[in-house]
């Protein structure tokens, strides 16, 4: 015989409601435990905020404003006492000073002294007004008077210069003759030196450069002073 099972009894049925309410289960019991927290009562006491405490520390310093003292008062001046000279010597008298008319001596002519006092030659390189070479007399501007004058001394002295000298004397290749000489206050060239490869060359530059005209002398702060010059002379022998 087989069994006979009642249909109400089926348990399979309600399988799937227990199974959500199990879930329901679970999960409220998650959601407790996860939210459940404990503390150390030790702890909670030590990390208690202390509102007096705090205050003391942040404390605002209070700022004291020193007042202005009053100045000093000043000390009485000292008294200075006029003490009479009792002594009986008596001052001697001073002799006047003033002259009179009648003492006066009548000078006719004042003589002033000659300046002769030496001064030193200034460069040509640095001299304020530059000296003026017959023919540069229209150049308004030191640079381009100074420019002139170099230019005319070199033609003049190509002009004159006996450059077949240094043939004569053996020489050879490129010879310079260095001339150094002085205008002085009258304009009139002064104090004449040559350095060269041969007595005979700087014989002969010296002898060209006293035929130099007289210039219009160079001036320093508006007064003539002697002006010193250097220039070489090259030249170039062929053989």
């Amino acid at each position: 015989m087989k069994p006979k099972k009642n249909p109400k009894a089926d348990l399979r049925k309600k399988t799937v409601l227990f199974l959500q309410i199990g879930l329901i289960v679970v999960l409220l019991f998650s959601y407790v435990m996860i939210n459940l927290k404990t503390y150390d009562q030790k702890q909670a006491k030590a990390e208690q905020w202390d509102p007096v405490e705090m205050t003391e520390e942040e404390a605002i310093p209070i700022t004291k404003v020193q007042e202005d003292l009053p100045p000093p008062k000043p000390k009485d001046p000292p008294v200075i006492e006029l003490i009479e000279d009792e002594s009986p010597e008596t001052e001697d008298e001073m002799e006047s000073t003033e002259t009179s008319l009648d003492d006066i001596v009548e000078v006719d002519e004042i003589i002033e002294a000659p300046d002769d006092d030496p001064v030193e030659p200034v460069p040509f390189e640095f001299i304020e007004d530059v000296p003026i070479f017959p023919g540069c007399e229209s150049l308004d501007d030191n640079e381009e008077r100074k420019a002139c004058m170099s230019e005319k001394i070199s033609r003049f002295i190509t002009k004159r210069f006996n450059t077949g000298l240094g043939e004569d004397l053996g020489l050879s290749g490129i010879n310079r003759v260095t001339i150094m000489f002085e205008i002085d206050k009258n304009g009139d060239v002064k104090n004449v030196k040559a350095r060269g490869p041969h007595k005979l060359l700087e014989e002969e530059g010296k002898r060209v450069i006293k035929l130099l005209p007289t210039m219009e002398p160079g001036k320093q702060r508006g007064k003539p002073v002697p002006v010193r010059y250097t220039i070489p002379i090259n030249f170039k022998i062929q053989n």
